[in-house]
């Protein structure tokens, strides 16, 4: 299947930007390879640069434009290998990175956060060089929680990168729906990314995004892998794996461990989740899919063989509706809201 043999439903417009985008996107987190956070490991594991890079490609070619990554994820090492993989094909992608986490390049890891209008320029400038770019298409706060005035702050020097030509749109990667609101004021602040997948909805998130013709993006699509089903209740983690490392923010697995009560949810679901042929992933996107028609699923991957999973989704389209309310009444009570 070629990108130009995706029904209409392979692109969704990217929010109020005038863009538009495959609606399944390539989340770039695991092939930062190792760094850690607050001591910790933060990544996925071990990586390949090459496969990585012929994943991308193989994600251009059928479907996929928008590429979503960090400065943080391998203190700039993912950014480097998606400049490697678009040398000759940076028309072909929405390239969207973040910044607010300062790290140390040499020892692969987080220090701290800044989101300083000086500091934004400096990472905006670092990003550019390591995409092989000359400007970024979505550029993204990726620090969740600020206060009014160094949101603003971050704004004002966000729109005068716009300005310059170094960033064309700008976003905010948030759960925080209200403070999320106050931005819609900037004229090029088009994105959130919130975190969206069947165990967590983000209803007021959703409905801000619908009402201000804003686009969500949405990490951990899959609940950190465990919507793929792969895992169960013998499963166990690497300690060089983010989901084995003890931070406490991450909630579906506990010591490396996939959570029972998460995998009873999922057993439960497992049924309408694979509708119509779909894998578990498949279905996962499917959801996400027909939860808005402003959403955007940003999978990670580390295979080819993951992006070609991923991707077949946009051919089957989002979830039908009776499944869709089948599912929320199955988990209604269960949600995790933000």
């Amino acid at each position: 299947m070629l990108a130009s043999d995706i029904s209409a439903i392979g692109r969704r417009p990217l929010g109020r930007s005038g863009l538009s985008a495959g609606c399944i996107g390539l989340g770039c987190w695991a092939i930062g390879g190792h760094f850690t956070l607050d001591g910790k490991p933060d990544g996925w594991g071990e990586i390949d640069d090459e496969q990585s890079i012929r994943a991308i490609r193989l994600g251009l070619e059928i479907g996929a434009s928008l590429i979503d990554t960090a400065d943080a994820y391998g203190t700039g090492h993912s950014e480097e290998v998606i400049g490697r993989a678009l040398v000759g094909r940076r028309a072909d992608a929405i390239v969207a990175t973040k910044f607010g986490y300062t790290y140390d390049r040499a020892a692969r890891a987080l220090m701290g956060t800044d989101v300083s209008p000086a500091y934004i320029e400096r990472a905006c400038a670092a990003s550019l060089e390591r995409l092989r770019t000359d400007y970024i298409d979505l550029y993204q706060i990726h620090v969740g929680e600020l206060s009014d005035d160094q949101a603003d702050a971050a704004g004002e020097a966000l729109e005068r990168l716009v300005e310059k030509g170094a960033v064309r749109f700008w976003g905010w990667s948030t759960d925080n729906a209200a403070a999320a609101k106050r931005m819609v004021k900037f004229p090029h602040f088009v994105a959130v990314q919130q975190e969206l997948n069947v165990f967590t909805d983000g209803a007021d998130m959703l409905a801000m995004c619908e009402g201000n013709d804003l686009a969500s993006l949405n990490r951990s699509p899959l609940a950190m892998g465990f919507l793929t089903g792969k895992f169960g209740s013998q499963s166990r983690l690497p300690q060089g794996d983010v989901r084995a490392a003890g931070h406490g923010w991450v909630r579906f697995f506990e010591d490396g461990r996939p959570r029972a009560d998460y995998l009873r949810r999922l057993a439960e679901v497992r049924e309408l989740l694979t509708t119509g042929g779909r894998t578990l992933a498949q279905g996962a996107l499917g959801w996400i899919l027909g939860r808005s028609p402003n959403t955007f699923p940003i999978p990670g991957f580390k295979t080819e063989k993951q992006v070609r999973e991923n991707l077949a989704a946009l051919e089957m389209g989002p979830l039908p509706p009776a499944t869709m309310a089948e599912i929320a009444e199955l988990l209604d009570d269960r949600l995790d809201q933000h």
